[in-house]
């Protein structure tokens, strides 16, 4: 495929034309995608890439059921809502189906950001509240109301990036939070700090509008909240007068497998006051969605402020929306995500009780978390090796990253159509990796026995032997004041060791 620029010449348009903060994914070598179908992306040469991390491209890369209908509707007309289209009223229908039935209302914007930033407004409106309760390392966008409930940037930022506004509530994190697997009751527990911070807050005149929660966290290292939290929260929140905001941006249509709904693994006696979605709503196009019911639509249009997008639910928007949620029904993609990924949960778990690097395996349908630790009993996490191996796969032509408040977990979000075949393939790379990372730091293997007498030592061209070259650069990793984001590396640095490029 002819380009345009070769990839040296990209790169540097866009150093010179593109903000610094906008990141690449393996900077110190980048990747230049030029195509990509179904699970594979394809760079400039031809090179096929396994996608594990693109829960954008929802029903695969390039759907051909996706792309007709955009350009079938692209070829009648695209305009904004002000218009009457069955396009809008039939998606809204259809969507609004896959909901418990008092979610009915739909906003229809652009982004993830927009519609959380919108479901905020909807929250205040409600009974003019502002106070907002958000959990530790919540992502919840990028524009400035978002990044105000958002700890996993606003930390960032030092002490003065909290607002008075905002409550940060603990992560209901059974493995790495405060309260863990061997409590009775973790969901009643991180729940009650809800209530205290509620009572605290109302004690210094505060009001709460809303809590806010992805029903499984992702930035903040796939998480998965202990059932009968979300329920017990809702009751303090609402109690309180404010309501629940259920951030599905990153999780929502099917990618849990028994539901189309992450929040409707807390259980049927649980319903949010408004769902945010975004990200896998159009396959790539920029189109989402807030959800709510009438009762707080009606008291946001109380305030006599029109609300207008002028790209939002617009006729191609809503085209591609109902194809996505067609292709999800006809390839039976929830189904998959229940067969895909309990086959690469079951792998994980095996590589657990071979490798003392794997902490803890969490996940559920195509949404899997893989804690790295350097330590079983500390649970310290692992935050160079992760890095390592997520470099070490891109070689290998995989495309995995590593997140959570350490960057130690390796994070799972392929497009829905990845099969059992891909998740062996990437767990065998991941074996292969960690056997060579705890033969290089003496690590020890679940069964006792040293891991350096399970893999023969391999000779670099430098004379090294490869368990050398990894300690090199592991340790080199972890004494370089690196600034990480998403296994990213800022710093351009070379490592010493020729043979490891993490």
């Amino acid at each position: 495929m002819s380009e345009l620029y070769c990839k040296a010449e990209t790169l540097e348009l866009r150093r010179k034309h593109i903000g610094p903060s906008c990141k690449v994914f393996f900077a110190k070598d980048p990747i230049k995608i030029v195509r990509a179908q179904g699970q594979y992306m394809y760079d400039e040469n031809g090179e096929k890439y396994l996608d594990c991390i693109n829960n954008v491209a929802h029903v695969g890369h390039s759907h051909p059921d996706v792309i007709k209908a955009a350009v079938k509707q692209m070829e009648l007309l695209n305009t904004n809502s002000r218009f009457l289209h069955d396009n809008l009223v039939q998606y809204a229908k259809r969507l609004t189906a896959t909901l418990p039935e008092k979610l009915s209302i739909c906003y229809f914007v652009n982004s993830g950001s927009e519609a959380n930033d919108l479901a905020l407004r909807l929250a205040r409106q409600y009974r003019g509240h502002q106070d907002v309760i958000t959990l530790d390392h919540a992502y919840h966008g990028h524009v400035s109301s978002l990044i105000d409930i958002s700890p996993y940037k606003f930390n960032q930022l030092g002490k003065e990036g909290k607002k008075e506004f905002v409550h940060v509530a603990p992560s209901p994190d059974i493995y790495r939070g405060k309260y863990r697997e061997d409590h009775p009751d973790p969901a009643s527990a991180y729940a009650d700090d809800v209530k205290k911070i509620i009572e605290e807050a109302e004690k210094n005149g505060g009001k709460i509008a809303a809590f806010i929660a992805e029903s499984m966290q992702s930035c903040g290292g796939q998480i998965i909240p202990p059932a009968g939290y979300f329920q017990k929260v809702a009751e303090y929140v609402h109690k309180a007068g404010g309501i629940f905001i259920a951030d599905e941006v990153q999780v929502g249509f099917g990618r849990v497998g028994k539901h189309f709904w992450g929040f409707q693994l807390q259980g049927k006696d649980f319903v949010p006051d408004i769902v945010t979605m975004g990200k896998p709503i159009g396959n790539g196009h920029p189109m989402s969605c807030v959800v709510t019911t009438r009762e707080i639509a009606e008291a946001f249009g109380a305030s006599g402020l029109e609300y207008f997008n002028t790209f939002g639910g617009n006729p191609v928007s809503c085209a591609i929306g109902l194809a996505v949620l067609d292709v999800i029904e006809k390839e039976d993609l929830q189904g998959n995500a229940i067969r895909v990924g309990n086959y690469l949960i079951e792998l994980l778990n095996k590589q657990q009780e071979k490798h003392p690097l794997i902490g803890d395996v969490r996940g559920i349908g195509l949404f899997v978390g893989v804690d790295l630790v350097k330590d079983q009993q500390k649970r310290t996490p692992a935050t160079a090796e992760a890095q390592h191996i997520i470099y070490k796969l891109k070689e290998q032509r995989i495309l995995l990253s590593a997140d959570g408040p350490h960057r130690n977990i390796l994070k799972f979000k392929p497009p829905m159509c990845f099969t059992m075949e891909d998740a062996k393939l990437v767990v065998d790379q991941i074996d292969e990796l960690l056997t060579a990372l705890e033969e290089a730091t003496g690590a020890r293997t679940g069964n006792g026995k040293s891991s350096t007498s399970q893999h023969k030592r391999k000779m670099t061209n430098e004379g090294n032997s490869q368990s050398d070259c990894i300690s090199e650069s592991i340790n080199h990793i972890n004494g370089t004041a690196y600034r990480q984001n998403n296994g990213l590396y800022t710093d351009n640095r070379a490592v010493t060791c020729k043979r490891i490029r993490t």
